[in-house]
């Protein structure tokens, strides 16, 4: 690793340290971001980058990246309404799924789209799954790596949660024949569902909701879903019997902390797993949201033993937008993509991108950042770094949330 040290105490400015920019690009001056990349290895050789937008106009875009430090879009498709969005989205083989969620309640089209893109500059609708009902804003997030199965976060038709905030929970929809995509299972937290025979859970006092937003499930533990919850917290689930999803554990810092815990990520050689909270207010009124570090050794009772530093908040939080954690690269089990349980890559708003050893489980350190000027156009004023992947090359691509558009970095340690 690099011996040089991190500004981490300095005044909140433009950095790069141990990251080296190959290319930035605006995507056509449509370059709000959502919490979707995938890297497509195309048949005729070419990497494709496929990116969500955070919202309308634009669905999603295509960029090829065969040349780091070129990057071209080759499509980029249109949302059929302004009322919607396509924040997520994954990629398996040739087939790309999309997550479509709505404003409010009631509207449609909202639910999943699978498309081929076998040919990237024209991608084909192969299916719609519908979402959509009374109570539901349709699908906020997906998981898609194995051709096989989507495991999202929904809503449904035939859901009334028990609190509007707590409308989207977990589905597992069988792809296996794309054209006719069908629900295998489902489950929620005990109490959001007005058919449930318990309490509703105690309010937070941010109230994001207890609904469910990542939903990972990885090739080492097929059985298993890493579920997070918002202000519910991980569940650990075992899905053998993709019908009837059953809790193994659960774990949350949220009180005294102030919830939406949004990825969870096993280390399984080294029976770790790695959780973060999102950031969702400005000038980092809900702080501190972190990258949390668990003991995972027993399954069913899940530790906390750390949590990888960040800079002092004072830095930051009138920077403008938000501050604090969001997104980490996932060691997606697609062979596009960087696996690493010694490396973590996270997103961190107005914080930019960073990276940390977490070699000694107990003291993670870090030993990159890359903070980028505000983007032309930002609405804020700030960079606000919303997503990152990291390919099998240690290419690293990240997006802004509302007008930087792609950025696509080196590795310098």
């Amino acid at each position: 690793m690099s011996a040089d040290k991190s500004p981490l105490n300095k005044k909140a400015e433009p950095t790069s340290w141990n990251f080296n920019l190959l290319s930035q690009n605006n995507l056509g001056g449509f370059g709000g971001m959502g919490e979707g990349i995938a890297i497509q290895l195309a048949k005729d050789g070419r990497r494709i980058a496929w990116l969500a937008h955070e919202s309308a106009p634009k669905n999603f875009t295509g960029v090829d990246v065969s040349d780091p430090r070129n990057p071209k879009v080759i499509v980029q498709t249109e949302l059929p309404n302004m009322f919607m969005r396509s924040n997520s989205l994954d990629l398996s083989g040739d087939i790309l799924a999309v997550a479509y969620q709505t404003q409010k309640t009631g509207m449609k089209p909202a639910g999943l789209e699978l498309f081929d893109v076998s040919m990237p500059e024209k991608p084909r609708s192969i299916s719609f799954f519908d979402c959509s009902g009374e109570h539901s804003r349709g699908v906020h997030q997906l998981w898609f790596c194995d051709g096989e199965y989507v495991h999202m976060a929904a809503g449904a038709p035939d859901f009334k949660p028990s609190d509007p905030n707590d409308d989207q929970f977990y589905r597992c929809i069988d792809v296996r024949n794309p054209s006719k995509p069908v629900e295998v299972g489902r489950w929620w937290m005990p109490g959001t569902s007005v058919t449930d025979n318990v309490a509703p859970p105690p309010r937070h006092p941010l109230d994001k909701g207890y609904r469910a937003h990542n939903t990972n499930v990885y090739p080492q533990r097929p059985d298993r879903l890493y579920l997070c919850y918002i202000d519910g917290g991980l569940f650990v689930m075992d899905i053998a019997d993709k019908a009837n999803p059953k809790v193994i554990s659960h774990w949350t810092n949220s009180p005294p902390y102030t919830g939406f815990m949004h990825t969870a990520v096993p280390l399984f050689d080294r029976n770790l797993m790695l959780v973060t909270d999102e950031s969702t207010e400005d000038n980092a009124l809900d702080w501190p949201k972190l990258i949390w570090m668990l003991d995972a050794r027993d399954e069913q009772h899940l530790v906390p033993i750390s949590t990888c530093p960040l800079p002092p908040v004072d830095a930051y939080k009138d920077r403008g937008g938000r501050f604090g954690a969001h997104n980490i690269h996932e060691n997606v089990p697609v062979p596009s993509s960087f696996q690493s349980d010694q490396i973590v890559f996270g997103t961190f708003f107005n914080g930019g991108l960073r990276a940390y050893d977490i070699s000694n489980a107990y003291q993670p350190k870090e030993i990159a950042a890359f903070v980028p000027p505000a983007p032309d156009n930002s609405s804020i004023g700030a960079i606000q770094l919303n997503d990152v992947y990291v390919d099998e090359n240690q290419i690293v691509y990240t997006v802004d949330r509302f007008s930087g558009g792609l950025y696509i970095l080196e590795c310098e340690f």
